[in-house]
């Protein structure tokens, strides 16, 4: 009988061991990649679950009626944003409390506080936007869901549905806003449509719809819904976007540079000088260059979101400020 090597013995013993062990962890790999797998089919492809339970009840809740939910209810939505948003707002633009928010308005000089005497005119032009034209609009967006073949049933889409969804309405917004937006400050329809919006050199966020009727429609309206009709989207696309959208406008219009928020200091610039800046994002006045006194200004430096407590008037002060401080 003849006597292995120990070595051989020993180099035998590991490719044993390690066979067994690369089998092992092979096995892992596959359970791990078959779990990660349906993990993402499940989270990916189909809604979440409490996503799907809660539009169930709220479909189930209007009677499964999509033409009453695409009218009326995208309207009470819409009015619901617009309303909660603007009438905190318009608390502290009156009462300058809570006084430490102040600290963030943008044009300190303006309305800070507002006159209660200015809000009747207000009032009744919104009044006539949200609750006569709206709803004619919302109707005529019931019309064309249904041509669209657009769905608000159990058909709940996927959380990537809904951001390319949600990405295209805001390209969407951002172009027409622009460009329609250009066009009303054409001397002729500025003096008869757009001049009304441009009363408020120092906006605050009510007057986001202070605006002609047919302002209202072509430079507000149709930007906004052009996106889901664009992709067919789920009504619960729609609601969501109207949130943000309305939510956004009231905050580019409120005179306030909040922590945390979207920065106002860009279409309050164009406020403030008429004929600059007429988009949202800005990256089609950068293309046509009508954002070109904008960027040599202070309120260029400021425009970004705020990540802290510190106002940008504090970080980036005026000049005149700056001065001052320094001489003392």
């Amino acid at each position: 009988m003849l006597l292995r090597d120990p070595t051989s013995l020993l180099l035998d013993w590991r490719f044993v061991v390690n066979t067994h062990t690369n089998h092992i962890w092979n096995q892992q790999f596959l359970i791990t990649a078959d779990r990660m797998e349906t993990f993402l089919a499940a989270n990916l492809t189909r809604p979440p679950f409490l996503v799907l339970s809660v539009w169930s009840k709220i479909y189930r809740s209007f009677g499964e009626n999509d033409k009453f939910m695409f009218s009326f209810a995208t309207w009470f939505v819409a009015i619901a944003t617009y309303w909660i948003t603007n009438l905190a707002l318009l608390y502290v633009d009156i009462t300058g409390k809570p006084k430490f928010l102040s600290r963030y308005k943008v044009q300190k000089d303006k309305n800070a506080p507002l006159d209660p005497k200015l809000l009747p005119k207000v009032f009744r032009t919104v009044f006539m936007n949200m609750m006569v034209v709206l709803p004619v609009v919302f109707y005529a967006t019931c019309l064309m869901s249904v041509w669209r073949g657009m769905s608000c049933g159990y058909d709940v889409p996927s959380l990537p549905r809904i951001l390319l969804d949600l990405a295209v309405a805001v390209v969407c917004e951002e172009i027409l806003f622009y460009y329609s937006h250009r066009l009303i400050h054409h001397p002729y329809l500025y003096k008869s449509i757009h001049k009304k919006h441009h009363e408020w050199t120092a906006p605050i966020g009510l007057v986001s719809v202070y605006a002609h009727p047919i302002e209202f429609v072509v430079s507000n309206a149709l930007p906004l819904f052009a996106g889901p009709f664009l992709m067919k989207s789920h009504l619960m696309t729609l609601w969501i976007w109207t949130v943000i959208a309305l939510s956004g406008t009231s905050i580019h219009h409120s005179g306030y540079h909040f922590p945390f928020m979207l920065s106002p200091e860009f279409h309050d610039f164009h406020h403030l000088k008429f004929n600059y800046n007429y988009g949202l994002l800005g990256f089609l006045d950068r293309l046509h260059g009508t954002d070109s006194l904008f960027r040599k200004s202070k309120a260029f430096k400021r425009h970004k979101v705020l990540f802290g407590f510190t106002p940008v008037s504090v970080s980036i002060p005026d000049e005149n400020e700056f001065n001052r401080k320094k001489a003392h």
